[in-house]
C-alpha cells in the first residue's frame, strides 16, 4: 500500500502599493479603460513570478516581482510577501534601474548596533511580522523616481514536514491588482517516484480549470498556472482581478521499503516512515482549564472539541478527563477503557463542564501525572501501548505552585521522559514561552490555539496528529566511526502519516557508502530495519539535474540542524544554552538563513526619504495577533499582550500588573455628558479625555444606568495636534488644518509627530512622536437597538514612554502599583470569591472577576481576570472619581 504525500510550501504572492503623499486611502478600485486598467495609484505590476523547486522534501521558493511607476512623481511601491513560519529566508535583493541593493545576513546583535540609532529614531522599520496562524509577512517599501522600474526578489527555503501522510504547497494569491506578465511554476523531483499530481485553487472557475498545465514522469512533476490578462479579470470589461485566494498543489509518492536514504557529496539523508503497522492502543489524559477566563466561546468550543474526540477514540485506548480551575477535579479515579458504555458516560461528563475559579495549573497536571504513572505501575494499561498528556490552558498559574519555573522541575522529574507531554495554549494570555519550554524538556511540543470561530476544529486537529502512534522508543543507528554532526536520532513517538527525518555529514568526504539500523516497540514485538545505500545509487536516482538546486542535502542537513539547536535552546540554560547558541548562529551565517540569531539589513536609495530595514525571524512565544493589522508599527508586539491599562464597556477599568501577573479592575458610574479626564502627562503635553454617553432610553429597573465612551479626545500640546474620535467619525486638527475620516475608511497616515492607522470599521492605532500608542475599539450594534448605541474602547501600549508626572484615572496607573490580597473566601457569587487586597496602605474588600478585552474580537471579547475594585474605584485611585471630571474635550 502507498503512502500519500503532500508538498506544503506557505506563501502569499506579493502585493504592491503606493502613495503620494505617505497617506494611504483604500476605496473601492473603480471600471477603468482597457489602456489603464494595469496602473492602479500609478503603478504597473509587470510580472509576477513564483518559481518553487523541491528535491526530496526540500523546497527552494523564490518569488520575483518588477513594478514600474507610470506617474508623473515619484511614489512608494511596497512589496508584501506571506510566507511559512517554518521558513528561512536565504536572499532578497532590491534591483531599481539597474542598480542592485542586496540584503545581506548578519549576527541580530550587530545589525541591531549598526543600525541602533535609526531604530531609535523610528526611522528603520522591522520587515517581517508574523501575519497568521502559518505565516509571517515580509514588507518592503521603496520611494522610485516617475518611470523608474524596480525589481523584488526573495528566496526562502525549508524542509517540508509530513502530516497525515501528505504534503501540500499552499499558495495564498492575492496581487490585488491585474498583473501582465504572472505565474506559478512548481518543480518536484522525487527519487521514491511520483503518483496522482493534483493542482486546485479556490477562485479557479471552470474557464480558468485549463490554464493549469500538469506534468509528470515517474520522478519528476511540473504544474504551470499562467493566466492571461483577459483570464484574470473578474468579469470581460472588468479591471478587478479574479486571483484572490488559495492555490494548493497535491502529490504522492511511492514507498516501496520502510525508509529511503540518500548520499550526495559527503552528506546524507535518512527518511523514514513505515507503513502496513498495526496501531498501538493509547491512553490519554485530557488536562484541561476550567478557570473563569475560559468561560463562554473557550469552553464552548472546548466541549465540542473533546465531543468530538471522544468519537475518534479506539476502543483499545484508555483515557481521562482532569479539570482545573481554583482546585481540580477528575472524571474517574484512574485511566478507563474506551468501552462504549464508558464513552456514553464520558460524553456526559464533558457536555456538563462548566468555568469556576482560578488557574491551579500545577494541580491539574501534576494530578494527571501521578495518574497516568500509576496505572502503568499497577498494569492498568497494556504494557505495549503509547501513553500521552494533552494540556489545554488559556491563562497563566495563580493558584498553588505558581512560579513557572518551579512548575517545569516537579513536572519533569515527574514525567522522567516516560512519555511526552503536549501544550496547548489557548489565545494569547498564556505564558506560551513556559509553555513551550515544558513540553519540550518532556518529548512533546506547544501549540498555540487561536482564539477564532474554528477553534474546536484546531483543538480536534491537533488531536488527530498523535492520535495513531505507530511506534513507541524509535532509535536510528549510524556508525559513529563514520558520521559527525546527526541530527535527532531518539524519537518517543512515530505516528502514522509522519515521518521521521535525520541528517548528518561523513567524517570522510570521499566515503560514499551508509549502513543504518532503526529499532523500534510495535503494537505486537520489537521492530528491527536495515538500510543500505551508496552515492552512486543516488545519483543514478537523481539523474534529472535540471530539478536539482544546489548542494540540496547539505542545505537540508544544515535546516534541521538549526531547527532543532534553536528547539533545544529554548528549554537550556547556561553555558549549555551559550554553546547550543553559537552553534545556530555559525550555521546560519555560513548557509545565510534569516533565523532568530541572525537579521538580514536591507539598504534603500538614499533619496526621497527612503529608510533601511531590518528583517528579523519572529518567534511564537513572542506572537500576539495581528488584529491591529498595522505591521508598520513593531512596536504595537510585544511579549505580553495582556499587560495594558485600558477603559472599555461601561465603562471597565482595567489596570495591569505585570510582576503580579494579574490585574486590577474597577467601574466608573457617572452621568452621561460628564468628561473624564484618562491620562494627563505635562512633560509630553499629551492629555486624553473621555465623554460618556448613556443608553438611548433609561433603564426602569436598573439603580445604576449603563454609560459608555461616546467620544475620545487625544492632544498633543507640544504638536498643536488634537485628535477627536466619535461612533461616526474621526477628526485630526493640526493648528487651523482640520481632516477627516470616517469609520468606512483604511488610512494609513503618517507626518511629523504623527502616525495614524485606521482599520475599517473595527479600530484605529494612534502614535505620537516617541510616546505611548493607543488603541481605539469601536463597537457597533444594532442600528434598530431599542436601548444601546454604539460606543469606544481606550487601550494603552508602552505607557511607560510617558513621563512619571502622568496621571488622570487610567494616568496614575502608569507607575509601579504593587498590592497583597489576603482571606480569599467565598462571595455572594459561588464562581466569584471575595478577598482582602492591601493597596496604597489601604484595605479593601475586593472581587475576583472578569472584564473583557476588545481589542481582538470587538464583537465578543476576551475575558481578563481582575480583582474588582467596588464604588468606582474607592481606596485605589487617588482622592475620589469626581475629582476626574473635566469641563470640555480639550
Amino acid at each position: 500500500m502507498e503512502n500519500h504525500l503532500l508538498l506544503c510550501i506557505l506563501l502569499l504572492i506579493p502585493a504592491f502599493a503606493s502613495s503620494d503623499f505617505l497617506v494611504t486611502h483604500v476605496r473601492n478600485i473603480k471600471k477603468r479603460n482597457a489602456d489603464n486598467d494595469l496602473v492602479v495609484n500609478g503603478i504597473e505590476i509587470s510580472s509576477m513570478k513564483i518559481d518553487s523547486k523541491v528535491t526530496s522534501r526540500f523546497a527552494h521558493n523564490v518569488i520575483t516581482s518588477q513594478a514600474v511607476n507610470r506617474g508623473n512623481v515619484h511614489k512608494e511601491v511596497v512589496f508584501d510577501v506571506e510566507l511559512p513560519k517554518t521558513a528561512f529566508i536565504t536572499n532578497f535583493s532590491m534591483t531599481i534601474d539597474g542598480v542592485t541593493y542586496p540584503g545581506t545576513i548578519k549576527e541580530k546583535e550587530a545589525a541591531k548596533k549598526q543600525y541602533e540609532k535609526a531604530v531609535s529614531k523610528g526611522q528603520t522599520a522591522g520587515l517581517v511580522k508574523a501575519s497568521g496562524r502559518k505565516t509571517e509577512k515580509f514588507t518592503v517599501s521603496v520611494n522610485i523616481e516617475a518611470a523608474s522600474k524596480v525589481t523584488f526578489e526573495l528566496t526562502y527555503e525549508e524542509l517540508l514536514k509530513r502530516q497525515f501522510g501528505k504534503y501540500e504547497m499552499f499558495v495564498k494569491v492575492k496581487p490585488k491588482q491585474l498583473v501582465k506578465d504572472f505565474e506559478i511554476e512548481v518543480n518536484i523531483f522525487e527519487p521514491q517516484g511520483i503518483t496522482e499530481l493534483e493542482a486546485e485553487g479556490t477562485f479557479i472557475t471552470n474557464d480558468l480549470q485549463n490554464i493549469i498545465k500538469k506534468t509528470f514522469s515517474e520522478k519528476k512533476a511540473h504544474i504551470s498556472f499562467k493566466p492571461t490578462l483577459d483570464q484574470q479579470r473578474t468579469c470581460a470589461n472588468c479591471s478587478q482581478s479574479v486571483l484572490d485566494g488559495d492555490f494548493t498543489v497535491r502529490y504522492d509518492v511511492k514507498r516501496t521499503t520502510p525508509d529511503n536514504l540518500q548520499i550526495v557529496n559527503g552528506y546524507f539523508v535518512h527518511f523514514f516512515a513505515p507503513t502496513n503497522l498495526p496501531k498501538l492502543p493509547k491512553n490519554v489524559i485530557f488536562v484541561i482549564d476550567i478557570s473563569g477566563s475560559m468561560s463562554g466561546r473557550e469552553i464552548e468550543q472546548t466541549r465540542e472539541a473533546l465531543l468530538k474526540i471522544l468519537d475518534d477514540i479506539k476502543e483499545d485506548d484508555f483515557f481521562n478527563f482532569i479539570l482545573f480551575g481554583s482546585e481540580v477535579h477528575t472524571w474517574k479515579e484512574t485511566l478507563i477503557k474506551a468501552t462504549p458504555e464508558n464513552l456514553d458516560e464520558a460524553r456526559k461528563f464533558v457536555r456538563g463542564i462548566d468555568t469556576e475559579g482560578m488557574t491551579n495549573l500545577y494541580g491539574g497536571i501534576m494530578r494527571g501525572i501521578d495518574m497516568l504513572n500509576a496505572a502503568h505501575e499497577g498494569n492498568l494499561v497494556p504494557k505495549r501501548s503509547a501513553s500521552i498528556i494533552i494540556m489545554l490552558t488559556d491563562g497563566q498559574p495563580n493558584v498553588g505552585i505558581s512560579n513557572t519555573q518551579d512548575i517545569q522541575t516537579h513536572v519533569k522529574k515527574a514525567i522522567e521522559g516516560k512519555y511526552p507531554l503536549y501544550n496547548l495554549g489557548f489565545g494569547y494570555g498564556v505564558d506560551y514561552n513556559f509553555l513551550e519550554k515544558m513540553a519540550l524538556e518532556n518529548k512533546g511540543l506547544a501549540r498555540r490555539i487561536y482564539p477564532d470561530s474554528d477553534a474546536a476544529l484546531q483543538l480536534q486537529g491537533f488531536y488527530d496528529e498523535v492520535s495513531n502512534p505507530m511506534l513507541t522508543d524509535v532509535e536510528l543507528n549510524y556508525p559513529e566511526n563514520e558520521i559527525s554532526d546527526l541530527t535527532k536520532t531518539s524519537f518517543k513517538h512515530f505516528y502514522d502519516g509522519s515521518e521521521i527525518v535525520v541528517a548528518g555529514r561523513f567524517i570522510d568526504n570521499n566515503q560514499n557508502s551508509l549502513t543504518v539500523d532503526v529499532r523500534g516497540e510495535g503494537a505486537n514485538d520489537a521492530l528491527s530495519y536495515t538500510t543500505q545505500q551508496d552515492a552512486e545509487q543516488t545519483a543514478k536516482a537523481s539523474q534529472e539535474q535540471e530539478y536539482i538546486f544546489g548542494e540540496y542535502i547539505e542545505r537540508l542537513w544544515a535546516y534541521l540542524t538549526i531547527e532543532q539547536l534553536l528547539e533545544k535552546r529554548i528549554a537550556a540554560t547556561g553555558e549549555e544554552k551559550e554553546n547550543l547558541t553559537a552553534e545556530a548562529l555559525d550555521l546560519s551565517l555560513k548557509y545565510k538563513f534569516v533565523t532568530p540569531l541572525t537579521s538580514m539589513v536591507v539598504t534603500k536609495p538614499e533619496d526621497y526619504d527612503n529608510q533601511d530595514g531590518i528583517a528579523n525571524k519572529p518567534i511564537e512565544a513572542q506572537a500576539v495577533t495581528a488584529v491591529m493589522q498595522a505591521p508598520q508599527l513593531s512596536y504595537l508586539y510585544t511579549a505580553h499582550p495582556t499587560w495594558y491599562t485600558s477603559v472599555d464597556g461601561d465603562p471597565h477599568f482595567i489596570i495591569s500588573v505585570p510582576q503580579k501577573e494579574d490585574a486590577i479592575c474597577f467601574n466608573i458610574n457617572e452621568n452621561p455628558g460628564a468628561v473624564l479626564n484618562l491620562i494627563n502627562d505635562p512633560v509630553t503635553g499629551i492629555t486624553v479625555n473621555g465623554e460618556l454617553i448613556g443608553d438611548k432610553r433609561a433603564n426602569s429597573d436598573a439603580k445604576i444606568q449603563n454609560t459608555y465612551f461616546g467620544k475620545l479626545g487625544i492632544a498633543n500640546k507640544h504638536l498643536d495636534l488634537k485628535l477627536t474620535v466619535t461612533s461616526e467619525k474621526i477628526t485630526i486638527q493640526n493648528g487651523n488644518e482640520k481632516t477627516g475620516f470616517t469609520w468606512l475608511d483604511s488610512v494609513t497616515l503618517q507626518q511629523e509627530g504623527l502616525t495614524l492607522i485606521i482599520n475599517r470599521k473595527k479600530n484605529l492605532v494612534l502614535s505620537m512622536g516617541s510616546s505611548a500608542s493607543f488603541v481605539i475599539v469601536l463597537h457597533q450594534v444594532w442600528k434598530k437597538h431599542p436601548l444601546h448605541q454604539d460606543f469606544l474602547g481606550l487601550y494603552t501600549l508602552e505607557s511607560d514612554k510617558l513621563s512619571e508626572q502622568t496621571h488622570g484615572l487610567l494616568g496614575q496607573f502608569f507607575h509601579p502599583i504593587d498590592f497583597t490580597i489576603l482571606e480569599i473566601h467565598p462571595g455572594s457569587d459561588p464562581k466569584k470569591p471575595d478577598a482582602t487586597m492591601i493597596v496604597k496602605n489601604n484595605e479593601l474588600t475586593v472581587t475576583r472577576g472578569w472584564q473583557k478585552d476588545y481589542r481582538r474580537d470587538p464583537q465578543h471579547g476576551v475575558d481578563i481576570p481582575c480583582w474588582f475594585v467596588h464604588n468606582n474605584g474607592a481606596g485605589l485611585i487617588d482622592g475620589v472619581h469626581t475629582d476626574y471630571i473635566v469641563s470640555s474635550l480639550f
